[in-house]
Formats: C-alpha cells, sequence, structure tokens
C-alpha cells in the first residue's frame, strides 16, 4: 500500500504521515528532506543553490544519514531549498530514489509537494494536507524559536506566503493536490483528529473496489 501525502509547509503532512506511517507498519519517507539536503550540501561546499548542474550532481549522490536532521529544518536551508526543489535538473535526480522508496514491498509513506502527481500517481491513497496560512506561521514561528532562531512570526508569515508561491508556480512538478487527493483541512485540528480523519480515509480506500493503474513516466530531461 503506497500512501502519498502532500500539501503546504507546516500544515502538519510531516507529523501526519509518520504516525500513518507508524499506525500501519510501513516505512516513511520525508521527501522534502531530500531537497533541504541538496540545499545545505550546496551551502556547505560554496555552490550557488541556483546552479542547476551542480546542485543536480549532488542530489544524484546525496545521502540523508549524512546529515543531521535538525540541521536541515532551519530556516536557512529551508528557503535555499525551496529555491533547489524549482531545478528541473535536481527534481529528475531525485525521482528514482523517491520512486525506488515507494515502491519497495508491503508499500511505503512519502510526504512531499509532487507525491500524488509525480512520483507515486499510481498511489493507493493520496492526500492533501493543508492549513490557513496564518496558522501555519503559528506553528512554524513556534518550531524555529524553539530551535533557538531569531525570527518573528510576522516574518515567518511573509516567508511562507513567498514559499508557496514558489513551490505551486514553478515549471516543473508545480505544488499541488492531484486530481484524486482528499483534501484535509487542519486549520482547527489537533495531531490526533487528524490521524483519525487519514485513517478513516485509508480504510474506504483499502474497502473500495481495486482500479487498474496507469503506468507511472520518469520526467524528461
Amino acid at each position: 500500500m503506497i500512501i502519498a501525502i502532500d500539501g503546504t509547509t507546516s500544515s502538519g503532512k510531516g507529523t501526519l504521515a509518520k504516525r500513518l506511517a507508524a499506525h500501519y507498519g510501513l516505512p516513511h519517507l520525508d521527501t522534502g528532506l531530500l531537497y533541504r539536503a541538496v540545499a545545505k550540501s550546496a551551502l556547505n561546499k560554496g555552490i550557488d543553490f541556483k546552479d542547476e548542474r551542480e546542485c543536480a550532481l549532488l542530489a544524484a549522490h546525496i545521502d540523508l544519514a549524512e546529515f543531521d536532521e535538525r540541521e536541515l529544518r532551519t530556516a536557512g536551508v529551508g528557503t535555499a531549498a525551496s529555491v533547489v526543489a524549482t531545478l528541473g535538473a535536481v527534481r529528475r535526480a531525485l525521482f528514482e530514489l523517491q520512486r525506488k522508496f515507494a515502491q519497495q514491498t508491503g508499500g511505503a509513506v512519502l510526504d512531499g509537494r509532487d507525491i500524488g502527481t509525480v512520483i507515486a500517481p499510481d498511489a493507493d491513497v493520496k492526500l492533501w494536507v493543508d492549513a490557513s496560512v496564518e496558522e501555519r506561521a503559528r506553528r512554524r514561528f513556534k518550531e524555529l524559536s524553539g530551535m533557538g532562531e531569531d525570527v518573528t512570526e510576522h516574518g515567518v508569515l511573509l516567508q511562507l506566503k513567498d514559499r508557496d508561491a514558489r513551490d505551486s508556480q514553478r515549471k516543473d512538478a508545480p505544488m499541488k493536490p492531484a486530481d484524486d487527493a482528499v483534501w484535509i483541512d487542519t486549520t482547527r485540528m489537533n495531531p490526533d483528529e487528524c490521524l483519525a480523519k487519514a485513517i478513516e480515509v485509508v480504510e474506504a480506500r483499502k474497502a473500495a473496489p481495486k482500479e487498474k493503474k496507469a503506468p507511472v513516466k520518469k520526467p524528461k530531461g
């Protein structure tokens, strides 16, 4: 069973993905960390994170085990990752890694921004997780300030709006819900309520008649 979870930054999709994976005993991949790792690697090596060729070379050999996840979660790396994610060559370099993870025996849970549309359009369950940008800013501000970063809630709000625009307007694999994704608005939901709703969706999908899946096409380039 492949579960694809897409959505906006700080909407709660990552927390939901981890809990849903634990509930069903499935491996989980936060695909956003891959782009953050490429951005962090570029920053460490003094490579311009707008340099498509060099960043694609980094992406081709990226290994999340070599990074401290806490460092990947910083605001600076997140901003750089948002730019790196617009590079088509980087997305193509990471496609097979993500696709292989999704196709492993027994299935998996993946969260990101193009899982249900590009990486696993054949997923058994597709969820789109979102919340108001004000609520997302409040959550992200709390997370970053808890990490000791010098940020303001208004500044975080502006960054989220900018990132939403960049992610949804990029040429390659823009952030958008799959046509058959089930929407979950977490603005007024706590993590337990969000998990319960997702389990309800998964169970309903498992009980539904199986549909023939179309073959997945690798991005061109």
